[in-house]
Formats: C-alpha cells, structure tokens, sequence
C-alpha cells in the first residue's frame, strides 16, 4: 500500500490532468508506471525539498521518476499543463482565458553553492543567487517567468520575460496594461513596451516618506504569488543546476495550486 504524504494528488485531482499528459510511445512493451505515484513523487520533491535520490521507497524508483519529470521539461509538457489549467481557473471564477492586466515583478533568491551556471549578485538585495521575473494576471496566476543569475538588471529581464510572455500568442489577446514597479519606470522602457507589443505601462510606486508596510495598488498580487510559493521548500532557494529547471518547479508549484481549487 503507497503511503499518503500530504502533497500527493487525489484521484480527482489526478483525473484532472491525466488528459493532458502525454501517450505512452508507440511500439515495444505497453507502459506499466503508474503516472499518478510519479506526479506525486514529483510534487513530494517540490513540495518537501528532498534530492530526487531521497525519494521515498514507496514510490518508483527515483530514476523513473526524474526521467519524466525531464522529459517532459525539455518537450514542454509542464507548460502546457499550467497553460491548461490557468485557463480552466481563470473561467472557473467567471474571467476570460486571456487577461487584460498583468503585473511584473522580480524575486531574487539565493543559490546553494553546488549551483554554478547562471548565478551572480545582486546589489540591491545583496543577495548572490538567482532572479526569477515574472508575469501574473489580476488572480496571481502565473503567464510567464524568466530566471537568469540575480546581476541581471530588472528593466533587461523584463523585456525578456515580455518578450515571452508575447509568444503566448491567443492567450493575451486581450493584454492591454501591464503594472509595474518602480524598477521598471523609465521612459526607454515603457517605450520599448508600447513600441514592441502595443502594451501600456503603469508604474505604481511608493508614496514618499512613508515607512513600514504599505499596500499598493496591484503590486500585492504578485507579492502574494511569491508568498504561496514559500509553501514550496524546493522553492525557498534555488537548488537547480539549470535555470530552465528552476522555472519548471514553479510551473509544478503553480500546477498543484491550480488543480488543487480546481478538484
């Protein structure tokens, strides 16, 4: 009998994505893994922060396990899942597939020492490690996210991860108004925006003179957004060797929010 760990997918839930994973391939033996023990293994390592190595035994074989979780990184499959799901959350709560309001924002964490590629400082935050940028609509839902080493300047990852959040296509159709913060303000930018894809830019910035907390209009959804992935150990650092790999555990992050109100 598998053991229940508090990060494992339902049955419903499970039949939720089930559709949207990838057929076995054609020809050889059928396929005997259980894909619902290997999402759960996968969301146990996201969830809990352990080394694939460190699976538990009642799951397959860690070898299996991070095979599809590669695979389907490299094929595009995690994306295409959230993708899914984000659409299907959005219209559950009565919204279009397609925003017509994002907000962009940078988080930067630190790295752990084995991870060496794409890794640098970042003066503000005096934090050496890695920058996630990234694009939610007006729910927190992620659009997009772009990690590069933590010295890239904001407004230079930002067009970056516009630039992919573009190719999105039908998706942001409706896209009209992206929120920003100070980092992001500057007229060569919000040029660059409105001369690229025809987007308006708002900076929402903090009034003068005041300390403590202050809630700013839109800017507390993408801060939210960060804040459920501090549910995420996996998330609290970046223990990547790859940044590609960084992003795809906060799909996986973002996936199991999802399929979570949505079953």
């Amino acid at each position: 009998m598998v053991k229940f760990y508090s990060s494992n997918l339902t049955y419903a839930q499970f039949d939720l994505i089930r559709p949207l994973l990838p057929p076995a391939k054609p020809g050889g033996r059928p396929r005997s893994t259980n894909l619902w023990a290997v999402l759960n293994a996968i969301f146990y390592v996201v969830t809990q922060g352990c080394k694939w190595r460190d699976i538990p035994g009642d799951f397959p074989a860690w070898q299996t396990v991070y095979t599809y979780f590669r695979n389907w990184r490299k094929d595009g499959t995690w994306q295409a899942i959230h993708a899914r799901l984000r659409a299907w959350t959005r219209v559950a709560v009565g919204r279009p597939e397609s925003p017509s309001e994002v907000i962009l924002d940078s988080q930067t964490v630190p790295t752990v020492a084995m991870v060496q590629q794409a890794v640098g400082f970042d003066r503000f935050k005096a934090t050496k490690g890695r920058k996630r940028h990234t694009v939610v609509d007006t729910l927190g839902l992620v659009m997009s996210v772009l990690v590069t080493a933590a010295s890239l300047p904001e407004r230079e990852g930002g067009k970056r991860v516009l630039q992919r959040l573009s190719e999105l296509g039908a998706k942001v159709c409706r896209l009209y108004l992206v929120w920003v913060d100070g980092g992001y303000s500057g007229q060569p930018f919000v040029q660059w925006v409105m001369d690229r894809f025809r987007w308006v830019v708002y900076p929402v910035l903090r009034p003068e003179q005041t300390k403590g907390f202050v809630l700013l209009k839109k800017r507390w959804v993408v801060e939210r957004t960060f804040g459920w992935w501090q549910w995420y150990r996996r998330l609290n650092c970046d223990y990547e060797a790859l940044p590609e790999t960084a992003e795809t555990m906060i799909y996986l992050a973002m996936i199991r929010l999802m399929v979570r109100r949505l079953a």
